[in-house]
């Protein structure tokens, strides 16, 4: 199965919520990046009707390519 919305059938736009970790040192007057984690995929919602898509049940290459793209994959 790809990318599929369960409810209205959509199966060109989704929204992807994510959430990464960005650790930033400050040392006086510089700032930098120390550190940035991997996105998490939090929420995966249809852009038509905002139904929820779980991941889980999208076909394992394309769930790949979806977190490969958000730089979330392995």
């Amino acid at each position: 199965m790809g990318l599929t919305c369960p409810s209205c059938g959509n199966e060109e736009n989704f929204q992807i919520k994510t959430l990464q970790m960005h650790l930033v040192q400050v040392d006086g007057e510089n700032v930098g990046l120390a550190q940035e984690g991997r996105p998490a995929v939090l929420e995966v919602l249809c852009d038509e009707c905002e139904s929820e898509v779980d991941l889980r049940d999208v076909d394992a290459e394309v769930r790949g390519e979806v977190l490969h793209l958000l730089g979330a994959g392995h």
